[in-house]
Protein backbone atom coordinates (compact mmCIF):
# COMPACT_ATOMS: atom_id res chain seq x y z
CA UNK A 1 0.00 0.00 0.00
CA UNK A 2 1.42 3.42 -0.86
CA UNK A 3 0.22 7.27 -0.05
CA UNK A 4 1.85 11.26 -0.30
CA UNK A 5 1.81 14.85 1.51
CA UNK A 6 2.00 18.36 0.08
CA UNK A 7 1.18 22.46 -1.31
CA UNK A 8 2.38 24.12 -4.12
CA UNK A 9 1.49 26.08 -7.24
CA UNK A 10 -0.78 24.05 -10.06
CA UNK A 11 -1.82 22.03 -7.31
CA UNK A 12 -1.45 20.84 -3.46
CA UNK A 13 -0.23 17.83 -1.80
CA UNK A 14 -0.57 14.79 0.65
CA UNK A 15 -0.05 11.38 1.47
CA UNK A 16 -2.95 9.08 2.92
CA UNK A 17 -2.80 5.28 4.28
CA UNK A 18 -5.52 2.80 6.16
CA UNK A 19 -7.08 5.71 8.70
CA UNK A 20 -4.17 7.52 9.10
CA UNK A 21 -6.67 10.10 11.45
CA UNK A 22 -7.04 6.59 14.00
CA UNK A 23 -10.73 7.45 13.70
CA UNK A 24 -11.42 5.01 11.01
CA UNK A 25 -15.09 3.87 11.96
CA UNK A 26 -16.08 6.57 14.13
CA UNK A 27 -19.61 8.28 12.66
CA UNK A 28 -20.81 11.63 13.12
CA UNK A 29 -22.81 11.50 15.89
CA UNK A 30 -23.55 15.13 16.43
CA UNK A 31 -27.20 16.65 16.51
CA UNK A 32 -26.34 18.80 13.01
CA UNK A 33 -29.56 20.68 13.05
CA UNK A 34 -28.54 22.36 16.74
CA UNK A 35 -25.79 24.13 14.51
CA UNK A 36 -28.11 26.34 12.91
CA UNK A 37 -26.10 26.25 10.17
CA UNK A 38 -26.07 28.88 6.99
CA UNK A 39 -26.40 26.55 3.38
CA UNK A 40 -25.67 29.57 1.36
CA UNK A 41 -23.92 29.49 -2.02
CA UNK A 42 -20.87 28.24 -2.01
CA UNK A 43 -18.59 30.72 -3.97
CA UNK A 44 -15.74 30.27 -6.27
CA UNK A 45 -12.38 28.62 -4.86
CA UNK A 46 -9.60 30.21 -3.97
CA UNK A 47 -6.99 29.30 -6.35
CA UNK A 48 -4.02 27.85 -3.70
CA UNK A 49 -2.97 27.15 -0.53
CA UNK A 50 -0.53 29.57 0.76
CA UNK A 51 0.76 30.79 3.84
CA UNK A 52 -0.79 34.01 3.90
CA UNK A 53 -5.02 32.37 2.49
CA UNK A 54 -4.85 30.25 5.38
CA UNK A 55 -3.35 32.22 7.67
CA UNK A 56 -5.18 35.63 7.59
CA UNK A 57 -8.43 33.94 7.37
CA UNK A 58 -7.39 31.30 9.73
CA UNK A 59 -7.78 33.79 12.83
CA UNK A 60 -9.94 36.47 14.21
CA UNK A 61 -6.25 37.97 15.72
CA UNK A 62 -3.29 38.81 14.51
CA UNK A 63 -0.89 35.59 14.51
CA UNK A 64 1.29 34.41 12.03
CA UNK A 65 0.38 31.20 10.48
CA UNK A 66 1.90 27.81 9.98
CA UNK A 67 3.00 26.65 7.03
CA UNK A 68 1.73 23.23 5.70
CA UNK A 69 3.75 21.38 3.48
CA UNK A 70 1.53 19.38 0.90
CA UNK A 71 2.33 15.90 2.02
CA UNK A 72 2.31 15.14 5.81
CA UNK A 73 3.42 12.29 7.60
CA UNK A 74 0.68 10.05 8.84
CA UNK A 75 1.67 8.46 11.98
CA UNK A 76 -1.04 6.46 13.06
CA UNK A 77 -0.81 2.31 13.65
CA UNK A 78 2.50 2.74 13.55
CA UNK A 79 2.47 1.56 16.99
CA UNK A 80 6.50 0.68 18.72
CA UNK A 81 7.88 1.25 14.91
CA UNK A 82 6.41 5.01 15.37
CA UNK A 83 10.02 6.53 16.35
CA UNK A 84 12.57 4.93 13.85
CA UNK A 85 9.58 5.57 10.76
CA UNK A 86 9.16 9.39 11.70
CA UNK A 87 12.65 9.81 11.77
CA UNK A 88 13.26 8.21 8.65
CA UNK A 89 10.64 10.33 6.74
CA UNK A 90 12.69 13.39 7.93
CA UNK A 91 15.22 12.34 6.64
CA UNK A 92 13.38 11.48 3.49
CA UNK A 93 12.35 15.35 3.32
CA UNK A 94 8.89 15.20 5.13
CA UNK A 95 8.42 18.04 6.94
CA UNK A 96 4.83 17.68 8.29
CA UNK A 97 4.17 15.21 11.15
CA UNK A 98 0.54 14.14 12.18
CA UNK A 99 0.06 12.49 15.20
CA UNK A 100 -2.89 12.43 18.27
CA UNK A 101 -2.93 12.56 21.79
CA UNK A 102 -4.54 9.58 21.04
CA UNK A 103 -2.66 6.36 22.61
CA UNK A 104 -5.44 3.76 20.95
CA UNK A 105 -3.85 4.05 17.78
CA UNK A 106 -0.72 6.66 18.15
CA UNK A 107 2.32 7.03 19.60
CA UNK A 108 2.56 10.98 20.25
CA UNK A 109 5.29 10.58 22.37
CA UNK A 110 7.76 8.16 20.28
CA UNK A 111 6.79 10.65 17.48
CA UNK A 112 8.42 13.56 20.01
CA UNK A 113 11.38 11.58 20.56
CA UNK A 114 12.18 11.21 16.52
CA UNK A 115 11.54 14.62 15.84
CA UNK A 116 14.07 15.93 19.10
CA UNK A 117 16.21 13.42 17.52
CA UNK A 118 16.49 15.01 13.99
CA UNK A 119 16.68 18.29 15.61
CA UNK A 120 19.67 17.49 18.04
CA UNK A 121 21.20 15.90 15.20
CA UNK A 122 20.97 18.79 12.63
CA UNK A 123 18.68 16.86 10.49
CA UNK A 124 15.98 19.58 10.98
CA UNK A 125 15.06 22.58 12.20
CA UNK A 126 11.80 23.03 14.25
CA UNK A 127 10.97 26.56 12.55
CA UNK A 128 11.24 24.14 9.06
CA UNK A 129 8.33 21.63 10.54
CA UNK A 130 4.96 21.01 10.90
CA UNK A 131 3.41 19.09 14.04
CA UNK A 132 -0.20 18.79 13.89
CA UNK A 133 -1.47 16.68 16.88
CA UNK A 134 -4.89 16.28 18.03
CA UNK A 135 -7.40 16.51 21.27
CA UNK A 136 -9.40 13.23 21.01
CA UNK A 137 -12.44 13.30 23.31
CA UNK A 138 -13.24 9.89 25.63
CA UNK A 139 -15.30 7.87 23.53
CA UNK A 140 -12.03 7.95 21.04
CA UNK A 141 -9.68 7.09 23.46
CA UNK A 142 -8.59 3.58 25.58
CA UNK A 143 -10.31 3.16 28.71
CA UNK A 144 -7.18 2.22 30.30
CA UNK A 145 -4.53 4.46 28.43
CA UNK A 146 -5.87 8.38 28.05
CA UNK A 147 -3.46 11.70 28.19
CA UNK A 148 -6.45 12.69 30.77
CA UNK A 149 -8.65 11.72 33.41
CA UNK A 150 -11.90 10.51 31.65
CA UNK A 151 -13.64 11.73 35.04
CA UNK A 152 -12.22 15.33 34.76
CA UNK A 153 -14.21 18.69 33.74
CA UNK A 154 -14.61 18.56 29.55
CA UNK A 155 -11.92 21.64 29.59
CA UNK A 156 -9.41 20.21 32.59
CA UNK A 157 -9.14 17.13 29.44
CA UNK A 158 -8.04 19.51 27.32
CA UNK A 159 -6.02 21.16 29.14
CA UNK A 160 -4.39 18.08 30.21
CA UNK A 161 -4.62 16.50 26.55
CA UNK A 162 -2.98 19.77 25.33
CA UNK A 163 0.13 19.84 28.11
CA UNK A 164 1.34 16.03 27.24
CA UNK A 165 1.45 17.07 23.82
CA UNK A 166 3.45 20.13 24.75
CA UNK A 167 5.54 17.59 26.99
CA UNK A 168 6.23 15.47 23.83
CA UNK A 169 7.23 17.79 21.83
CA UNK A 170 9.77 19.73 23.67
CA UNK A 171 12.71 19.43 22.35
CA UNK A 172 15.02 21.92 24.80
CA UNK A 173 15.13 22.90 27.68
CA UNK A 174 15.79 26.47 26.61
CA UNK A 175 13.24 26.61 24.08
CA UNK A 176 9.13 26.48 24.63
CA UNK A 177 7.41 23.96 22.96
CA UNK A 178 4.75 24.73 20.82
CA UNK A 179 2.29 23.10 18.32
CA UNK A 180 2.08 24.03 14.65
CA UNK A 181 -1.66 22.35 14.20
CA UNK A 182 -3.98 21.29 17.01
CA UNK A 183 -7.08 19.05 15.61
CA UNK A 184 -10.04 18.23 17.08
CA UNK A 185 -10.46 14.79 15.96
CA UNK A 186 -14.20 14.88 15.90
CA UNK A 187 -17.02 17.03 16.92
CA UNK A 188 -18.05 16.38 20.18
CA UNK A 189 -21.59 14.92 20.55
CA UNK A 190 -23.40 18.52 21.47
CA UNK A 191 -23.25 21.77 20.22
CA UNK A 192 -22.21 23.14 23.48
CA UNK A 193 -19.68 20.87 24.52
CA UNK A 194 -17.69 21.41 20.41
CA UNK A 195 -17.97 24.99 21.48
CA UNK A 196 -16.39 24.50 25.05
CA UNK A 197 -13.96 22.36 23.84
CA UNK A 198 -13.13 24.48 20.94
CA UNK A 199 -13.22 27.20 23.35
CA UNK A 200 -10.62 26.13 25.58
CA UNK A 201 -8.14 24.93 22.79
CA UNK A 202 -8.70 29.05 21.72
CA UNK A 203 -6.95 30.33 25.00
CA UNK A 204 -3.29 28.73 23.39
CA UNK A 205 -3.29 30.18 20.40
CA UNK A 206 -0.79 31.92 18.98
CA UNK A 207 1.62 31.39 21.30
CA UNK A 208 1.37 27.21 22.25
CA UNK A 209 -0.63 26.64 19.92
CA UNK A 210 -0.61 28.27 16.36
CA UNK A 211 -3.93 27.35 14.34
CA UNK A 212 -6.93 25.17 15.20
CA UNK A 213 -8.92 22.52 12.91
CA UNK A 214 -11.47 19.77 12.97
CA UNK A 215 -11.56 16.08 11.64
CA UNK A 216 -14.07 13.75 10.86
CA UNK A 217 -16.68 16.76 10.31
CA UNK A 218 -19.44 17.10 8.28
CA UNK A 219 -19.94 20.52 6.46
CA UNK A 220 -22.10 21.78 9.45
CA UNK A 221 -19.93 22.15 12.03
CA UNK A 222 -17.30 24.08 9.83
CA UNK A 223 -19.99 26.44 8.75
CA UNK A 224 -20.61 26.96 12.86
CA UNK A 225 -16.93 27.25 13.85
CA UNK A 226 -16.86 29.67 10.81
CA UNK A 227 -20.04 31.76 11.19
CA UNK A 228 -20.25 31.79 15.01
CA UNK A 229 -20.19 34.59 16.90
CA UNK A 230 -18.85 32.78 20.15
CA UNK A 231 -16.30 31.56 18.27
CA UNK A 232 -13.09 33.67 17.81
CA UNK A 233 -10.31 31.72 16.41
CA UNK A 234 -11.37 30.13 12.74
CA UNK A 235 -10.58 26.48 11.70
CA UNK A 236 -7.33 26.50 9.35
CA UNK A 237 -7.69 22.67 8.74
CA UNK A 238 -10.32 20.27 8.06
CA UNK A 239 -9.11 16.83 7.97
CA UNK A 240 -11.40 14.23 6.63
CA UNK A 241 -11.69 11.16 4.80
CA UNK A 242 -11.36 11.12 0.70
CA UNK A 243 -13.49 8.31 -0.74
CA UNK A 244 -16.73 7.19 -2.46
CA UNK A 245 -18.83 7.01 0.40
CA UNK A 246 -18.65 10.59 1.12
CA UNK A 247 -18.71 11.67 -2.43
CA UNK A 248 -15.10 12.85 -1.96
CA UNK A 249 -16.20 15.60 0.00
CA UNK A 250 -17.11 18.02 -3.15
CA UNK A 251 -19.22 20.56 -1.44
CA UNK A 252 -16.93 20.67 2.04
CA UNK A 253 -13.77 21.02 0.30
CA UNK A 254 -15.68 24.11 -1.79
CA UNK A 255 -16.21 25.41 1.37
CA UNK A 256 -13.29 25.51 2.65
CA UNK A 257 -11.63 26.94 -0.44
CA UNK A 258 -13.98 29.93 -0.36
CA UNK A 259 -13.21 30.24 3.63
CA UNK A 260 -9.64 29.43 2.80
CA UNK A 261 -9.27 26.56 5.07
CA UNK A 262 -6.82 23.85 4.24
CA UNK A 263 -8.78 20.22 3.34
CA UNK A 264 -6.57 17.41 4.10
CA UNK A 265 -7.52 14.08 3.13
CA UNK A 266 -6.71 10.44 4.21
CA UNK A 267 -8.09 6.96 2.62
CA UNK A 268 -6.65 8.62 -0.43
CA UNK A 269 -5.28 5.41 -1.47
CA UNK A 270 -7.52 2.32 0.52
CA UNK A 271 -10.24 4.45 -0.29
CA UNK A 272 -10.23 4.62 -3.87
CA UNK A 273 -8.76 1.13 -5.30
CA UNK A 274 -11.56 3.01 -8.25
CA UNK A 275 -9.87 5.84 -8.67
CA UNK A 276 -6.11 4.45 -8.80
CA UNK A 277 -7.59 2.43 -11.77
CA UNK A 278 -9.04 4.94 -13.63
CA UNK A 279 -7.95 6.71 -17.11
CA UNK A 280 -6.93 10.03 -15.45
CA UNK A 281 -4.73 8.29 -13.12
CA UNK A 282 -3.25 6.04 -15.59
CA UNK A 283 -2.48 8.57 -18.19
CA UNK A 284 -1.20 10.91 -15.85
CA UNK A 285 1.47 8.10 -14.26
CA UNK A 286 2.68 7.19 -17.79
CA UNK A 287 3.11 11.16 -18.79
CA UNK A 288 5.13 11.11 -15.98
CA UNK A 289 6.75 7.90 -15.50
CA UNK A 290 5.75 8.15 -11.40
CA UNK A 291 3.44 5.15 -9.71
CA UNK A 292 -0.14 5.21 -10.03
CA UNK A 293 -0.76 6.31 -5.89
CA UNK A 294 1.67 9.36 -7.05
CA UNK A 295 -0.98 10.86 -9.43
CA UNK A 296 -3.38 9.91 -7.75
CA UNK A 297 -1.91 12.08 -4.85
CA UNK A 298 -1.20 14.77 -7.40
CA UNK A 299 -4.43 14.45 -8.97
CA UNK A 300 -6.02 15.43 -5.51
CA UNK A 301 -3.78 18.21 -4.78
CA UNK A 302 -4.68 19.49 -8.54
CA UNK A 303 -8.14 19.86 -6.51
CA UNK A 304 -6.68 23.13 -4.94
CA UNK A 305 -6.71 23.79 -0.88
CA UNK A 306 -6.02 20.15 -0.25
CA UNK A 307 -2.95 18.31 1.20
CA UNK A 308 -2.77 14.59 2.03
CA UNK A 309 -1.68 12.11 4.53
CA UNK A 310 0.98 9.53 3.55
CA UNK A 311 1.54 7.23 6.38
CA UNK A 312 3.97 4.85 4.10
CA UNK A 313 6.23 2.85 6.24
CA UNK A 314 8.78 2.04 3.22
CA UNK A 315 11.53 4.20 3.48
CA UNK A 316 11.90 4.01 -0.78
CA UNK A 317 8.31 5.17 -1.10
CA UNK A 318 8.82 8.14 1.43
CA UNK A 319 11.41 9.76 -1.38
CA UNK A 320 9.47 8.37 -4.35
CA UNK A 321 5.88 10.06 -3.13
CA UNK A 322 8.19 13.48 -2.20
CA UNK A 323 9.93 13.24 -5.66
CA UNK A 324 7.32 12.64 -7.72
CA UNK A 325 5.08 14.94 -6.73
CA UNK A 326 7.78 17.55 -7.57
CA UNK A 327 8.17 15.49 -11.06
CA UNK A 328 4.26 16.04 -11.34
CA UNK A 329 4.29 19.30 -10.90
CA UNK A 330 6.70 20.55 -13.07
CA UNK A 331 5.23 18.34 -15.98
CA UNK A 332 1.70 20.51 -15.25
CA UNK A 333 3.89 23.40 -15.34
CA UNK A 334 5.89 22.83 -18.60
CA UNK A 335 4.69 24.25 -22.24
CA UNK A 336 4.49 20.48 -23.40
CA UNK A 337 2.69 19.13 -20.42
CA UNK A 338 0.33 21.89 -19.74
CA UNK A 339 -2.70 21.22 -21.60
CA UNK A 340 -2.75 17.37 -20.98
CA UNK A 341 -2.47 17.94 -17.00
CA UNK A 342 -5.60 20.46 -17.45
CA UNK A 343 -7.89 17.68 -19.77
CA UNK A 344 -6.27 14.67 -17.00
CA UNK A 345 -7.86 17.10 -13.82
CA UNK A 346 -10.90 17.38 -15.46
CA UNK A 347 -11.46 14.08 -16.06
CA UNK A 348 -10.67 13.15 -12.39
CA UNK A 349 -12.89 15.76 -11.33
CA UNK A 350 -15.57 14.74 -13.26
CA UNK A 351 -15.04 10.92 -11.59
CA UNK A 352 -15.67 12.41 -8.47
CA UNK A 353 -18.64 14.87 -9.06
CA UNK A 354 -16.68 17.58 -9.26
CA UNK A 355 -17.77 19.00 -12.32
Amino acid sequence: MRTTTGAWRPFTTAISRPSPTGLTHVKHRVALSTYGCHRGTIASPTPHITPQTLGRRSFAMDAKPASMPKLLYGTAWKKDATADLVLLALKAGFRGIDTAAQPRHYKEPLVGAAVKQAILSGTVARGDLFIQTKFTSVRGQDPDDLPYDPNALLEDQVHASVASSLKNFRHADSEEPYIDSLVLHSPMDTVADTAKVWKTLETYVPQKIRQLGISNTPLQVVDYLCTSPDITVRPAVVQNRFYPATRWEVALRAYCREKGIAFQTFWTLSGNPQLLKSEPVRKLAAQTNVEAPIALYALVLGLQGTAVLDGTTDETHMRDDLKGIETVNEYAQSGQGQADWSAMLQGFKKLIGEV
